[in-house]
């Protein structure tokens, strides 16, 4: 199967790009900056694109054909604050265009890579424990906004477009990356840091709390979602989980490997308000239900598979950064 990626140079793209060239399709991974080194081996062809280029998107998928994109171009939610023209451009002109692509081009599939960003408080009072799919939607950043737009936007180039378009909310995603400017990044610093220094200040308190998943379980789930039979999706974009530890559950997983690691807290005001704006935990049943969605790793067996791998990487980067 011919697939394009957007924004493939983020953190999903690494493992998703090995993942689709290992299993025998034919992968096109784009992104406006030049492959990271850490992508060196993921394979694929590399193409420069910025997706806030209508024109420059259309001639790619014209070139390329591809029967499946997924759609991962976006800028995050800390990042998105500090330049919120950015991620409108981004993720909200850019998602028009590529699904505008799609469209013309008669893509098969397009898969959205939403975000638990998209909840904020409710005026009522905080969102339910765990949250569902169905509740109003608050956003309190800009990334979060796009997010929606791009959601409402996938569901209505599904029913005015026959665009097959669907999508995920994603918790916070941790993987052995460097973190690309999350409000979740707290969480994969305690083992960046732990590893490579022995410590870590999180910008978050000890008792934060939010839905968080290890990337392989992230990427099996944009390929089930994928392949899944479109008749029996009920929806549009779904909730996906895995675990919702606290800040100090994660240090003290950590601490399970590496024992003399230090771990303090010191909440930065802004992306501890994102942070507690956004859902404890997410009620996937309806992913669960329509094409079997389940998660394999819970806390203690990321940290059992994260760790070596964040040696690996520093290792890596070291040596990269010697030549």
């Amino acid at each position: 199967m011919r697939i394009l990626l957007t924004g493939a140079g983020g953190q999903i793209g690494h493992d998703l790009i090995g993942t689709l060239v290992a299993a025998g399709h034919e992968v096109t991974p784009t992104d406006l900056a030049p492959r990271p080194p850490s992508h060196a081996h993921a394979g694929g062809e590399w193409q420069r694109l910025d997706v806030t280029d209508a024109a420059a998107v259309t001639k790619l998928f014209t070139e390329v054909r591809p029967e499946l994109v997924f759609h991962l171009a976006a800028i995050l939610s800390a990042r998105g604050e500090a330049d919120p023209r950015l991620a409108y451009d981004v993720n909200q002109t850019g998602t028009w265009n590529v699904l505008e692509a799609c469209r013309a081009l008669h893509v098969g599939r397009l898969i959205f890579t939403s975000s638990i960003a998209v909840f904020g408080p409710p005026p009522s009072g905080p969102l339910p424990d765990p949250t569902p799919d169905d509740v109003p939607l608050h956003p309190t950043t800009m990334y979060g906004v796009t997010k929606v737009s791009g959601e409402l936007l996938c569901a209505y180039y599904r029913a005015r477009h026959g665009v097959d378009c669907r999508g995920v909310r994603f918790p916070g995603l941790i993987s052995a990356a460097m973190p690309g400017g999350g409000s979740s990044d707290y969480a994969l610093f305690m083992y960046v840091d732990g590893v490579r220094k022995g410590a870590y200040e999180a910008f978050a308190r000890a008792d934060t709390r939010i839905p968080l998943m290890y990337m392989p379980d992230g990427v099996r789930a944009l390929l089930e979602l994928a392949m899944a039979d479109r008749e029996r999706l009920t929806r549009t974009i779904y909730n996906i989980a895995a675990m919702s530890p606290r800040a100090d559950e994660i240090a003290t997983s950590v601490r399970r490997l590496l024992p003399d690691a230090q771990f303090t807290y010191k909440p930065e005001a802004v992306r501890q308000g994102i942070l507690d704006s956004w859902p404890k935990a997410l009620d996937d049943a309806a992913a669960r239900r329509d094409w079997g969605w389940a998660h394999a790793y819970d806390l203690d067996a990321m940290t059992d598979d994260l760790v070596p791998r964040v040696r690996r990487m520093l290792e890596l980067g070291a040596t990269l950064n010697t030549h």
